[in-house]
C-alpha cells in the first residue's frame, strides 16, 4: 500500500546504491542466501534467508557506515567521527573508521552488553559509556560532535547510510532473481528504505514488506499520520529495532515505496530466534529474526512466489540469549508449569514423578508448599517445571495426570 503520492525526485536513487556497492567491494561480504524447508512448507512458497547476521561485525550496519565515512571530505576525516549506539551501529562505525584510517569515538549506554562494548573497542573505537537509555547516549554524542568538530554518524537518517544499506537489496536480486516478496526489519528505517530503493527501481513487481516489533512500532501510526511521530517508551527485546521515531529521510522513502508494514509480538520474536537456531543453525538476534517472526505469525500472507527474509544481525548477548530461548521454548509449548495437590505421605511425590516418567516429561524443577492456609492438614502443594515436546505433548501430560487422579490447578 502506498501512503504518499510518489516524489518526482527521490532522495536516494538506484545510482546511489550502485555507487555504494562499488565502494563496498572487498569491504563488506556478499552474505549467504540459505533456503528454509520449514518456512517454505509453512507459507507454501520457497523461503530464503539473507544472512546479514554473518556480515562483518555481525550485522548489515558496516555497509552504511563505511559508505558514509568514505564520503567525508579530508578535513572532516581529520576531525574524526562520533556515533551513538547500543551495539550494531557502534561496531559498524568502529570497523569502517579503522579501515579508512579515521579516528572514531562511540558513545554507548552504561548498560550496554559487555560483548558489544568489547567488540567495538577491538574494532578500534574509543568507547565512552554514557546514559541509561539510547536517547541520553545520542545527546552526549551530539554534544561531543558540537564541542570537538567530529562528524556525527547517524545510524539511519542520512542518504549515504541508506545507499549503503540498499546494497543488501541488490544482492538479493542477484542471488534470488525470481523473488516475489522481501521482508525486512524496521527500526529507524535505513535498511528498509535502502532495500526498497534498489528493489523497486529494478523490480517494481516485488513486494517489500517492513516488520516492526509491536512494542516499538512507530511506523504504522506515522504512516497513517503522513509524517514521523514519536511513540512513548518503546519496549521490546529486539533492541536493534527499538526506535521511538522514524528517521525523516527513510520515512519519506518507506511511505512511497514499501508495500506494507507488519508488527510482530514478543512471543513471535522468541519463537523465531529459536527456529533460526534449531532449524537453520544460525545465531540471530531478536531484531534480526523479526522477518522470520512475521512469517510464523501470518504465513498465509506470503504465498504466491519465493520469499526472502533478511536476517539483519546476529549480535546477541549470551545472557539475553539464554532468557529469550527460555521464552521461546515456553511460547512453543516446550515448557510446562503445573501446580497440583497430593497427599502429604511418604512416596506420594515418587508416584507423581512415575506418572510423568511414563509420558516422557522431563522434570526441570520441583518445589513443595506445606504452609499455605488453603491446604488441608494432610495436603501438600507441588509445583513442577517440565520440559515437553510441544503443545500435543503438554496435552498428553495433562490427560495422564487427570487419569491418575491428580487435579491440576494451573
Amino acid at each position: 500500500m502506498n501512503y504518499r503520492v510518489p516524489q518526482p525526485v527521490p532522495q536516494v536513487i538506484l545510482d546511489d546504491v550502485r555507487g555504494a556497492q562499488k565502494m563496498l567491494s572487498g569491504v563488506s561480504r556478499v552474505t549467504a542466501m540459505e533456503g528454509s524447508r520449514h518456512l517454505s512448507a509453512l507459507t507454501g512458497s520457497p523461503v530464503h534467508l539473507k544472512c546479514e547476521n554473518l556480515q562483518r561485525t555481525g550485522s548489515f550496519k558496516l555497509r552504511g557506515a563505511y559508505v558514509r565515512i568514505a564520503g567525508l571530505r579530508p578535513e572532516q576525516r581529520a576531525a574524526g567521527v562520533v556515533a551513538a549506539s547500543a551495539g550494531n551501529h557502534a561496531q559498524g562505525v568502529a570497523l569502517a573508521s579503522s579501515l579508512l584510517g579515521v579516528r572514531s569515538t562511540v558513545f554507548m549506554p552504561v548498560g550496554a552488553p559487555l560483548p558489544k562494548v568489547a567488540a567495538t573497542q577491538e574494532y578500534g573505537a574509543d568507547v565512552r559509556l554514557h546514559g541509561q537509555v539510547v536517547d541520553e547516549t545520542f545527546l552526549a554524542a551530539q554534544e561531543y560532535a558540537d564541542r570537538t568538530g567530529a562528524v556525527f554518524i547517524h545510524p539511519f537518517d542520512h542518504r549515504d547510510i541508506i545507499a549503503g544499506q540498499g546494497t543488501v537489496g541488490l544482492e538479493i536480486l542477484e542471488q534470488c532473481p525470481e523473488v516475489r516478496t522481501i521482508l525486512v526489519g524496521i527500526g529507524g528505517g535505513g535498511l528498509a528504505a535502502g532495500v526498497a530503493v534498489a528493489v523497486k527501481a529494478l523490480r517494481p513487481d516485488v513486494r517489500v514488506i517492513g516488520v516492526q516489533a509491536a512494542g516499538a512500532a512507530a511506523y504504522p501510526p506515522s504512516l497513517r499520520a503522513g509524517h514521523p511521530i514519536s511513540i512513548d517508551d518503546p519496549n521490546t527485546m529486539a533492541d536493534g529495532i527499538k526506535v521511538g521515531r522514524p528517521g525523516d529521510i527513510p520515512f519519506d522513502i518507506i511511505a512511497e515505496l514499501v508495500d506494507d508494514v507488519r508488527t510482530v509480538s514478543e512471543d513471535a520474536l522468541s519463537s523465531a530466534l529459536l527456529l533460526c537456531l534449531e532449524r537453520a543453525k544460525l545465531v540471530v538476534e531478536p531484531a534480526g529474526c523479526s522477518t522470520v517472526a512475521a512469517l510464523l505469525s501470518e504465513p498465509e500472507l506470503y504465498g504466491g512466489g519465493p520469499v526472502v527474509a533478511v536476517l539483519s544481525g546476529g549480535n546477541v548477548d549470551p545472557l539475553l540469549l539464554q532468557r529469550i530461548l527460555r521464552h521461546g521454548m515456553a511460547a512453543a509449548g516446550r515448557y510446562l508449569s503445573l501446580r497440583l495437590r497430593v497427599t502429604d505421605r511418604p512416596g506420594a511425590l515418587a508416584g507423581l514423578l512415575a506418572v510423568l516418567s511414563v509420558v516422557d516429561a522431563n522434570v526441570l524443577d520441583v518445589s513443595h508448599v506445606r504452609t499455605d492456609p488453603r491446604l488441608g492438614l494432610t495436603e501438600v502443594e507441588v509445583e513442577l517445571q517440565l520440559e515437553t515436546k510441544g503443545p500435543e505433548h503438554c496435552a498428553e501430560v495433562a490427560r495422564s495426570l487427570h487419569g491418575a487422579g491428580y487435579k491440576v490447578m494451573s
